[in-house]
């Protein structure tokens, strides 16, 4: 029988069909349309596998660059990690500095409080008290210790309490001094000894509270003259007792706060 190579072509397997003996026109065409059909679907499934390596390709390229993609966004979120917890880590510093700041102006606080009331010990507690308020150490001193009625001369017993207040405080450059006067609500009646209203009365007794406290050693640049008049009482105007009451000069006592303040203003 005759036989063909095992790698003829389709087209010569075809036409060595016509020269076969015993196949007749319409066998020939069947398997020439089988071929055909066979050939067409080998070529469209060799279309479908390079489709899907193409698409497997840009898949496998695609994956790539999106694992590019969240290693390299990790590799930020690690670095703002670092630097956040590189922040935080300052900020907390700075908070315990701060506190330990305001612990010892605390601690310093009450050992001015201490000291100034035990220098201030035997005077009448309604003439004079010493009291923290507000971080700050206030010295009142009632109208009857300082001054007599719309004078602006400290009399002997009042000197002698700025005097030890003023002891007490001489050589301390971490404190600021804030002269305060106070008045009642009484007006003035025309110009008593250069004062022409309470608000005035109130600022001249606190300078000259001032020049008798750096007279006695405390640095001029630590204190400040101030007066409120009649406007900042501590009891209502309506009774002869209350009026005493406000008729008054605080000496106000603020610790330094120099470092809190430098670490404030690297925040």
């Amino acid at each position: 029988m005759f036989k063909l190579p095992a790698f003829a072509p389709a087209t010569v397997l075809a036409a060595s069909l016509l020269v076969l003996p015993g196949c007749n026109k319409k066998e020939i065409a069947l398997l020439q349309q089988q071929n055909a059909d066979l050939t067409k679907s080998r070529d469209q499934l060799q279309l479908e596998k390079s489709a899907l390596q193409q698409d497997k390709t840009r898949s496998e390229a695609s994956l790539n660059n999106s694992l590019l993609n969240k290693d390299q966004q990790v590799t930020q979120l690690n670095q703002a990690l670092g630097t956040t917890e590189q922040d935080l880590a300052g900020k907390n510093a700075r908070i315990a500095e701060m506190q330990r700041i305001l612990d010892e102006k605390d601690a310093a606080t009450k050992a001015l409080r201490q000291k100034v009331s035990d220098a201030l010990l035997g005077f009448n507690s309604n003439d004079l008290q010493v009291n923290v308020k507000n971080g700050k150490v206030y010295v009142s001193l009632s109208e009857q210790l300082l001054f007599k009625s719309g004078s602006t001369k400290v009399d002997p017993a009042g000197q002698d309490a700025l005097l030890k207040l003023a002891n007490a405080l001489t050589g301390n450059k971490d404190i600021n001094v804030l002269i305060e006067g106070h008045t009642d609500n009484v007006p003035i009646k025309g110009t008593v000894n250069g004062a022409k209203d309470n608000w005035d009365l109130s600022v001249l007794r606190a300078t000259e509270i001032t020049r008798l406290l750096t007279s006695a050693g405390i640095a001029p640049e630590q204190i400040t003259a101030s007066g409120k008049g009649q406007f900042l009482p501590v009891a209502a105007n309506d009774t002869p007792r209350n009026k005493a009451l406000n008729r008054r000069t605080d000496i106000i006592l603020t610790p330094k706060l120099d470092e809190l303040f430098s670490i404030l203003n690297t925040q």
